[in-house]
């Protein structure tokens, strides 16, 4: 059974809303388990995330939010009992106990498991940016892990073939934004188990920079494995939330008309709030990828990734990555004039850094360093970044915009960042901030109320 919700209404507009499902209440995953379908629970918020309350201080001796993974191992995997299990995972998907959980289920003997899927990364983690681990057998569990690194759907459909797999499990941790290529190998994983009939299990964990939307939207020209459909840059959902959206809103384009419905399954969190900073979630961070080492990197990191499109550092090499961005030919007249603009959850430190990798690799940088100041969903990290290029275009002696050579119909990586070239030829027109920020108002506003249907926790709405 659902806890806490009521047994009707809900938003007829989801299209499609009330043949996906959602594991609320631990009863729902157990024996004799009744899977309430999305459009039963329409906007409703699970009790627990409202009734708990607020952790301060150092009141932090056990986790206030409950995973999906956690809830999921507290009733012995019973959600996957019977079913042929593949799991696309990374060293994120954690229990509280700081277990993996694929280690535990292989121990545990409740679970068929047949293959793990690599990401980016990899399973274990091993890998930088753009580089995967390959297929191995993994020495500690013995089960095949696949190199998932940039499949597509057609791939994942063969490897799910290939590794037998009737159920299909997604748990990694999200940043919260569009660029972060995490949610586009789960939409890919999504349209090859809609379209060959398989069963898909998302495990949902905290959206660090919350639940509030953000930013430009992603337009069909520019789409990418960095921007793969529709959405704003920062979605401002979990990952459960967000592919159940993708499966009522997009998905079809890419199917041919099918949905996964009521083979898709998320399991809700305990506890979680849209404006809970990670820090009061009570769980451990564990950086989702290399880059992304602390919870205040992911706040920043949803604005000051644009950087990647650009030739100046965006921090890669250094221990503050997309918090610390400069470049040789900078100097302090640029922090000086950002500490002019009103940022939003952010402060600004003139810094100088030398990378050890990546772009300007040992060479000595002057910038700027963004310190969090308000993580309880008080940062704006995209107009931030908005002030920083603008900024950067006006007074950083090189500042230029990255090319993409091997993609001459959409030379500027910046434009696929961003969703579109807007954002390029604004701040070479020399556009202000506000009328920057104000360019994408109108399609925020209609995504905001697209994704309405889709929201399952409190501090969820903008």
């Amino acid at each position: 059974m659902v806890t806490g919700l009521p047994a009707g209404g809900g938003d007829a507009r989801g299209r499609g809303a009330s043949r996906r499902g959602f594991l609320g209440g631990l009863g729902a995953l157990g024996a004799g388990a009744v899977v309430a379908p999305a459009a039963a629970l329409g906007s409703a918020l699970p009790a627990a995330a409202a009734d708990r309350p607020v952790r301060t201080g150092t009141d932090r001796r056990r986790p206030r939010v409950t995973t999906g993974a956690d809830r999921l191992a507290a009733d012995g995997f019973a959600a996957l009992a019977g079913q042929r299990v593949g799991v696309i995972t990374n060293p994120t998907g954690v229990l509280a106990d700081l277990r993996h959980e694929v280690d535990v289920m292989a121990a545990s003997g409740a679970v068929d498991l047949r293959a793990v899927f690599g990401p980016e990364h990899g399973f274990r983690g091993t890998a930088q940016a753009g580089e995967s681990e390959g297929t191995y057998v993994d020495e500690r569990t013995g089960v095949p892990v696949h190199d998932a690194y940039g499949a597509g759907a057609e791939d994942f459909a063969r490897l799910y073939a290939e590794a037998d797999v009737e159920t299909v499990v997604f748990d990694i941790q999200d940043v919260g934004a569009r660029f972060y290529t995490y949610v586009w190998t789960m939409y890919d994983a999504m349209v090859a188990a809609a379209t060959t009939g398989r069963r898909f299990v998302v495990l949902d964990r905290p959206n660090p920079v919350g639940g509030r939307a953000r930013g430009p939207q992603m337009t069909d020209l520019f789409r990418t494995f960095v921007g793969n459909q529709r959405i704003v840059q920062q979605h401002g959902m979990t990952v459960g939330e967000l592919a159940a959206f993708l499966d009522g809103e997009l998905i079809t384009e890419q199917t041919g008309g099918a949905r996964l419905g009521d083979r898709l399954e998320v399991v809700l969190m305990r506890g979680w709030r849209g404006d809970l900073p990670y820090e009061d979630t009570g769980l451990p961070w564990v950086p989702p990828s290399p880059n992304v080492p602390t919870p205040d990197v992911a706040l920043a990191y949803t604005g000051t990734c644009w950087f990647e499109g650009t030739l100046m550092s965006e921090g890669r090499g250094t221990t503050t990555p997309f918090q610390s961005v400069g470049s040789p030919g900078a100097d302090w007249r640029w922090a000086q004039a950002l500490r002019g603009y009103e940022l939003e959850g952010l402060r600004v430190r003139e810094a100088a850094f030398t990378p050890t990798f990546s772009k300007h690799a040992g060479q000595a940088c002057v910038g700027v360093q963004l310190h969090v100041t308000d993580p309880t969903g008080g940062v704006d990290a995209i107009p931030a970044a908005t002030a920083m290029l603008v900024e950067a275009k006006r007074l950083v002696e090189d500042f230029a915009w990255r090319v993409d050579a091997g993609d001459t119909a959409r030379p500027y990586w910046v434009d696929k960042l961003s969703g579109s070239s807007r954002l390029r030829e604004m701040v070479d027109a020399g556009a202000s901030v506000a009328e920057i920020t104000a360019s994408w108002a109108d399609e925020l506003a209609a995504f905001e109320e697209q994704r309405r249907p889709y929201l399952r926790y409190v501090g969820g709405r903008s």
